[in-house]
This record gives structure tokens, C-alpha cells and sequence, in this order.
């Protein structure tokens, strides 16, 4: 597991036991970015239930606002991809990763500016072009910052470290639909009806304002701006990115992962209108909590990165999944949103616990017995009703909170030199999160289906990821025999 980052990255301080020691500090601003993530894709599960209200739409075309969003990160990659082979080099080899990650923030800022017509005219082709173009500057964003997150420490915690950069990035996910849905309904107390859909403008512009400032608190702090590589130039030319099937397999992988995440959460808010005929203002704290278990997940996965002591990193292992929680239900309470259905919800994060516990950090077993689990939470909320059938999709957050970075580790491992190319690769499969939710939301028109058994999609989606992990624990008994 370690290959690819002792190939790729050489660390300025070590610690006694000849490891890299983490680099706080750099990790501390990279993750506002990773807020930035959180924020816009939560936020956009609020904005599908209202849009598909106020403008009449099908559930498969509410659904556009997940497709513009998610597959502005494959034109992005693709981008990224073409222009380096117009310059004849790696973008981020040129102009750095903190550059990189600053000029990403800028044009998602410019995407935000195209709220202002699209909520004056109430236009849903301009708002979904907004959130493309918003998109378009966190695949760039995207491809720096996540191999830059696994190398800024010891290799052996990487994919914790990237966990615990997700784990702010759940904030984002946390709070963004609260503070959407208050923007929209105008009520801190989730009751009300009355949508004003030109309310999102402003948020939304601030939001544009903070990709700025953090853009220029990137490019002044002291994140590395580039990664050494030994890997030689003869190797870069006689091998191709598709030698390697962490790779290509890893990119199927992250394509069902982002789509099982996100059309589960997309088509939440319309399950629970038909299900438990809810308003659209009652949905806010179920999304929230669904991605807020996210946080929850990587907050727990991330123990290991807080100390090397394992009484320590087990207390925390209890600890911060609970701490999170908290976060989700003080956000929640704030804004005065009815908790009272979701007080049980703390007896399901025992299960996380357990097999975070059974993992043992292992990114490929931690995919496989996630993976299970989700395939588990589909079923049960298929096929049960009432707060059962309601924890069980929720927990679909929970289960997928790791394995983005188990399989971003496992995609890039040992590919030295092309870490940089494979991180562009992965990333343009983010797309995933657009095409699976709109074939979800097509499902779900179909009379014969509905919004219950479309959640089939799901369960397909983690039997490739229990695939993954599979032959990825396979790849590694045969390595490790040789």
C-alpha cells in the first residue's frame, strides 16, 4: 500500500522511526477546500425537492442538478488531460499544487456569480450551468488536493489522513443543507412552505466570496507546491496508466461510489415525501444527518491520525463518531429543526464502530466490509418501513464515509511518476454521482418501480465495490508472497 507515495514524495522532516511526520499545518488549510466540497454537493440535495416543486419537473430532471454537477468534474479532468498534452507536461508539475488548487477555487467563485440571474429569473438551465461551472473548478481542485493530502505524512496513514479530510468536508455537508434550506424557506424552524427560490442568491454568493479568500490564504500559506518523483523518464515511457488495474479497476470504483452516494442522498428527500408524505421544508434534518454520518464514518476512521498510541486510538475510535454526532445535532437544535425521530440513531453508529474495529486500517478490507454493510442498509430499506426503513437508508452515510479514500489509495498505489495523471483519471469518474442519480430518478418514473425498489441501483453499485476490494486484497496476498 505504500509504494506509491515512498515512489512519489519525499518528506523534509522524519520522525525517529525513519517515517514522515505529519505536516499540520499544510493539512490544516487543505482541508478548508475539502469543506468547500461538502458544502455545494450536501446543499444540492435541498435544491433538488425544491426545484422539482416550484418548476413542475419529473424526478429524473430535478435529478439534472446532481448530472450538471458531477459530470462537470469528467469535462474538468478531460480538460486537464488535453492541456497537458498541449503543453507537453503535467498542469500541476507546471504551475505547482497550491497554484492549482487557487486557480480551481477562482473558477468555482466565477460559477457562483451565475446565481444571481438564475434566482432573479428563477431559470433552472442557469442555475444547473452554475453549479457546472462551480464543478469545473473543484476537478482541479479535486486532483491536487487528494494525492496531496495522502503524502503530507507516514504513507501507512495515508488513506486516514484523506479520511480525516473528509471528515471536514462532511461539515460542509453538515451544515450546508441547514443553512440552504434556511435560506430558501426563511424559517429556522423547518415548517414552513413558503419557497422563495431567489433567496439562494445571496448564500451563494458568499460562498463565491470565501473560494476567493481561501484561494489567496492557499497561495501565502505553506502548502508544498510541488511533490518530487524518482520514478525515471524511461519508466514514463515504456508503461501506460492502464498497466496498472488498481487503476482502471479503481476508476469503475470511484464511478458506482460517488453515484451510490449521491443518488441515495438525491432521491432521500423524494422517498420520504412519497413514503412518510413529508413537506419539502421536513426533509432538511434527514438529508443533513445522512451526510453527516459521512462525517461521522471518517471521523472514526481517522483516530489513527491523532495518535500512534492504540489505547488512545481506540478511546477516540468511540469518541469521535459520538463527537460527531453532536456536531450534526447542535447545528440541527440551532435551527430549531425537529430531532425527535432521529434520538435513536446513535444505536446504529455501534455497528460503524465494529467494523471500523475489524478493518484494522486495512483500506482494502475497510472497502470490503463497508461495502457489505451498504449492500445490508439498501436491503433493510427496501423492505421494512417506518423509522426502520428511514435509519436504514440514512446509514447508506455511514457506510460510504471511507471509501473514497480506500479507494483513491488503492487507485494511485504504486503508480509513482502517473500520481498525478491517475488522480486526474479517478476524479473524472466523479461523474458518477451524475449518471447514476439520473438513472436512479428514471426509475423512479417507472410506474412498475418507484421510489422504493430504484434504490436497487444502490445495491448494485456496492457488489462492484465489494468486487474491488476483493481483488485488491487479492493483488495484495500475491505481492506480499512474492
Amino acid at each position: 500500500m505504500d509504494e506509491v507515495i515512498d515512489n512519489s514524495t519525499k518528506s523534509n522532516v522524519a520522525n525517529p522511526e525513519g517515517g514522515k511526520k505529519t505536516n499540520y499545518g499544510a493539512l490544516i488549510t487543505l482541508t478548508t477546500v475539502f469543506f468547500f466540497w461538502g458544502f455545494v454537493a450536501a446543499s444540492n440535495d435541498i435544491l433538488i425537492p425544491v426545484f422539482k416543486e416550484e418548476l413542475n419537473l419529473q424526478q429524473w430532471q430535478s435529478q439534472m442538478i446532481s448530472f450538471a454537477f458531477y459530470v462537470a468534474y469528467t469535462v474538468g479532468s478531460i480538460l486537464y488531460l488535453i492541456i497537458s498534452l498541449l503543453l507537453k507536461r503535467d498542469i500541476l508539475l507546471k504551475i505547482g499544487y497550491k497554484k492549482g488548487i487557487s486557480l480551481g477555487l477562482a473558477i468555482s467563485a466565477l460559477g457562483t456569480l451565475l446565481f444571481i440571474p438564475a434566482a432573479s429569473l428563477e431559470s433552472f438551465g442557469l442555475m444547473i450551468s452554475g453549479l457546472f461551472v462551480v464543478g469545473l473548478g473543484f476537478s482541479l481542485q479535486q486532483t491536487a488536493a487528494n494525492p496531496l493530502v495522502i503524502s503530507l505524512g507516514d504513507p501507512e496513514k495515508g488513506s486516514q489522513r484523506l479520511s480525516l479530510a473528509g471528515g471536514v468536508n462532511n461539515i460542509g455537508t453538515t451544515i450546508g443543507p441547514v443553512l440552504i434550506g434556511l435560506a430558501i424557506f426563511g424559517t429556522t424552524s423547518g415548517s414552513s412552505t413558503n419557497v422563495g427560490i431567489e433567496s439562494i442568491m445571496i448564500p451563494y454568493l458568499l460562498l463565491g466570496l470565501s473560494f476567493l479568500i481561501v484561494a489567496g490564504l492557499i497561495m501565502i500559506s505553506k502548502v508544498p507546491n510541488h511533490l518530487e518523483s524518482t520514478v525515471d523518464s524511461s519508466e514514463k515511457s515504456t508503461k501506460s496508466l492502464f498497466d496498472y488495474p488498481q487503476l482502471y479497476l479503481g476508476m469503475i470504483a470511484i464511478f458506482v461510489y460517488v453515484g451510490v452516494e449521491v443518488a441515495t442522498a438525491g432521491n432521500l428527500g423524494e422517498y420520504l415525501k412519497v413514503e412518510f408524505d413529508m413537506e419539502s421544508s421536513q426533509i432538511t434534518p434527514y438529508i443533513s444527518l445522512y451526510w453527516a454520518s459521512l462525517m461521522i464514518g471518517r471521523w472514526t476512521s481517522a483516530a489513527n491520525v491523532f495518535s500512534s498510541k492504540k489505547m488512545a486510538q481506540n478511546i477516540l475510535r468511540f469518541v469521535l463518531p459520538y463527537a460527531a454526532f453532536g456536531v450534526f445535532m447542535l447545528v440541527n437544535a440551532i435551527n430549531n429543526q425537529d430531532l425527535s425521530q432521529l434520538y435513536y440513531y446513535p444505536l446504529v453508529i455501534v455497528v460503524l464502530i465494529l467494523a471500523e474495529i475489524l478493518s484494522k486500517g486495512n483500506p482494502a478490507k475497510q472497502l470490503a466490509i463497508f461495502s457489505g454493510l451498504g449492500i445490508l442498509a439498501l436491503l433493510v430499506g427496501m423492505f421494512s418501513d417506518g423509522l426502520t426503513s428511514i435509519y436504514a437508508f440514512i446509514s447508506v452515510g455511514l457506510f460510504c464515509s471511507t471509501l473514497w479514500p480506500c479507494v483513491f489509495t488503492l487507485g494511485i498505489n504504486g503508480l509513482g511518476g502517473y500520481t498525478n495523471k491517475g488522480s486526474g483519471f479517478l476524479v473524472m469518474m466523479i461523474m458518477g454521482g451524475g449518471f447514476i442519480s439520473l438513472l436512479q430518478g428514471v426509475l423512479v418514473d417507472q410506474e412498475s418501480i418507484g421510489i422504493r425498489l430504484s434504490f436497487f441501483v444502490g445495491v448494485g453499485c456496492f457488489v462492484y465495490l465489494l468486487f474491488y476490494a476483493l481483488k485488491m486484497l487479492g493483488m495484495n496476498k500475491v505481492q506480499e508472497a512474492e
